[in-house]
C-alpha cells in the first residue's frame, strides 16, 4: 500500500520520454488522490542522461499534465537513497538497474520507446501518444491496486 511519505523511483535508459512520462502521471494521479506528500516523492532517472524529449512534454500536454520543468537525471544522483519502489520501464535499464538499499520493491514495465519512432511528424507524434497512453493506463492501474 502506497503511503504519504512513499518514495518512487521510475528508470529508463536516457530519462528523455517513458520515465518521464510515468513521473508525470505518478505525480498527477497520486495529487488527485490527495497523497501532495507521496507525489512530490516521485523521481524519474536514467542509466544516462538524454534531456528531456520535447514530443514528450507536448504529448502529456496534450492531456492536461505538463512535465516542462522536469530535468533528466541521471541513475547515480540517487545511488545509496532508499525508496519504496523501484520501476524499470525498459530492459536495459532493469538488467542494469543497481540494488537499492532499504525495502524496495522492484517492478518492471517495459514500454516500446517513442523516440525511436520513424516516418512523418504525424506518426511519430501518434507513437508518442499510444506510449504515454499505455504509460498512463499501468500508473493508473497499478495505484488503484495499492492504494
Amino acid at each position: 500500500m502506497i503511503t504519504d511519505d512513499a518514495r518512487i523511483l521510475v528508470l529508463c535508459t536516457g530519462n528523455s520520454c517513458r520515465s518521464q512520462m510515468a513521473e508525470g502521471f505518478f505525480r498527477y494521479y497520486l495529487n488527485q488522490r490527495g497523497l501532495k506528500r507521496a507525489a512530490a516523492s516521485v523521481y524519474s532517472a536514467g542509466l544516462e542522461t538524454h534531456g528531456l524529449n520535447p514530443r514528450a512534454v507536448r504529448v502529456m500536454r496534450e492531456i492536461g499534465i505538463d512535465i516542462a520543468d522536469h530535468t533528466s537525471n541521471d541513475l547515480q544522483e540517487y545511488l545509496g537513497e532508499s525508496f519504496d519502489y523501484v520501476i524499470t520501464v525498459c530492459d536495459n535499464a532493469a538488467k542494469n538497474c543497481p540494488v537499492f538499499p532499504g525495502p524496495a520493491r522492484r517492478m518492471h514495465w517495459p514500454f516500446s520507446d517513442p523516440a525511436g519512432a520513424t516516418g512523418g511528424e504525424d506518426e511519430i507524434l501518434e507513437e508518442f501518444r499510444r506510449v504515454r497512453d499505455q504509460i498512463g493506463r499501468q500508473v493508473e492501474t497499478w495505484l488503484n491496486d495499492e492504494l
